[in-house]
């Protein structure tokens, strides 16, 4: 079997979203929880599968601090690790071995890329664009909009103090 076959046929069964491009490229949804969706594309050459997914822009503050996280994490990846494209936004790239890739191969990558991007998302944010969500927080909450996807974060914007500590009843 090809190694598109491969790939097409192993993305068939797990269910995952996905679309076969011209030119034989993979882009594939990733469903997450704190990251709606991680895209990634599949990319199958002669000599590799090529995997990389987009996890988010270039961090507004704390760089160094992102960085050593991305760093850190990279020890702990399957397959996959941080890099940065020229821009700097942050990204998950991998080669795998085409005679490597098989159906439990690839659920594995996926498996990886989607924690890595879901799993490490909130704190990538936390660390890179904290100013950004607390101004966030403010302005919404000066409308009356919606905090609901900023939730996570109110220990964040609390420690700034911005907010009032969130009432526990344990007075």
């Amino acid at each position: 079997m090809s190694l598109a076959a491969t790939i097409e046929s192993a993305l068939v069964d797990s269910g995952l979203d996905h679309v076969r491009e011209d030119g034989g490229r993979f882009f594939v949804t990733l469903p997450g929880s704190k990251k709606l969706q991680t895209n990634c594309w599949l990319v199958p050459t002669e000599h590799a599968l090529l995997v990389e997914a987009f996890v988010c822009r270039k961090p507004d503050e704390a760089h160094e601090e992102v960085y050593r996280f991305l760093l850190r994490r990279n020890a702990r990846l399957y397959g996959v690790h941080y890099t940065l494209d020229p821009a700097g936004d942050v990204y998950l790239v991998g080669r795998i071995g085409p005679d490597a890739v098989t159906a439990d191969e690839l659920d594995r990558i996926l498996g990886q890329v989607l924690e890595a991007a879901d799993g490490d998302f909130n704190t990538l944010l936390e660390l890179g664009f904290a100013t950004a969500i607390r101004r966030e927080w403010g302005w919404r909450e000066s409308r009356g909009e919606s905090l609901a996807n900023l939730r996570p974060f109110q220990q964040l914007v609390e420690r700034a103090g911005a907010l009032p500590p969130a009432d526990d009843g344990a007075s």
